[in-house]
């Protein structure tokens, strides 16, 4: 089956000051419980377009920029502020309290799975519950790196340290974000070809011209530490789905199957076809299954 058309772009957001800095985010929907769309890594509350508009239809929708990417603020990384899961998780929780001013079910892909697990942990009164969408593995994780080939295993940490060097990381950053780069990534993340459209391209590079993401691109590259998703499942006290495309060249889905044998994973689905980012690949398989599990688990709670 092809993607569906992708509806018209929103462009209108709302801004939320969250500890001082501008946290961007897009609201739809008026009625039905309260969802949280939240990106992974170079992504913004874009990638949920597809999404947003049918989801919307029976949830009230809010997709939100992470500190760092698309139209929210991109601090310098200080003691105060890292590009970490407990600062995205916090700041997911604080945008339940304050926003939408109840539990709110999460939806994650990528690493946003991670922020959304790290969320519902350090606040579990907010969550009502989670969905992984090509959750990140953390492969290249400081205690994952021993199983990796030898060339990522000791290629990543050196290049972690020479991007560390302002000039080398700006001059990286600067080759990464083109057009032509971009759109390479996308064809070897993406299941479905015909899914990397200008319009996507041109969405992922709108926020690197910002000031501070190449500041933001260097300190998650060199993030090999905090936690991985193996470690907060576990403790998990809300009901999870975890959805994965089948042709994720990143995320493997033979690795990800794992997730299955956890308790608090309910329903565990394999997309065919489709690679990294489900939510944007294949939006017409996607949206129905949020929609009708998160309906559920609203009837029950």
């Amino acid at each position: 089956m092809l993607p569906s058309p992708a509806p018209s772009v929103l462009t209108d957001y709302t801004i939320w000051l969250w500890k001082g800095f501008q946290v961007a985010y897009q609201t739809q929907g008026t009625t039905g419980p309260a969802v949280i769309l939240v990106h992974g890594f170079g992504a913004s509350f874009y990638h949920w377009r597809k999404n947003i508009p049918e989801l919307a239809k029976t949830c009230r929708v809010y997709a939100i920029d992470l500190i760092g990417f698309g139209k929210s603020a991109k601090p310098i990384p200080s003691q105060q502020l890292g590009y970490t899961f407990e600062t995205w998780g916090a700041q997911l929780a604080d945008f339940c309290r304050e926003v939408v001013g109840e539990p709110a079910f999460l939806v994650g892909n990528s690493i946003g799975s991670i922020a959304i697990l790290q969320a519902a942990i350090a606040a579990p009164d907010q969550v009502r519950g989670v969905a992984l969408v090509g959750c990140s593995l953390r492969l290249l994780h400081e205690r994952h790196q021993a199983t990796q080939p030898w060339l990522k295993r000791v290629g990543a940490p050196i290049l972690q340290k020479v991007l560390k060097n302002p000039w080398f990381g700006q001059q990286f950053f600067k080759q990464l974000a083109t057009p032509k780069t971009v759109r390479n990534v996308l064809l070897k993340a993406y299941g479905r070809s015909d899914a990397v459209t200008d319009e996507l391209v041109d969405l992922l590079l709108s926020a690197a011209k910002d000031e501070g993401a190449t500041g933001v691109f260097v300190a998650f590259t060199g993030y090999s530490q905090g936690p991985l998703p193996e470690d907060l499942l576990p403790n998990l006290s809300c009901p999870a789905i975890v959805l994965w495309g089948e042709q994720d060249p990143w995320e493997p889905i033979a690795l990800g199957r794992a997730f299955a044998e956890y308790p608090q994973v309910e329903q565990f689905i394999s997309l065919a076809g489709v690679g990294h980012c489900p939510q944007d690949e294949a939006p017409e398989l996607v949206n129905p299954i949020l929609r009708d599990w998160i309906l559920a688990q609203a009837s029950t709670g």
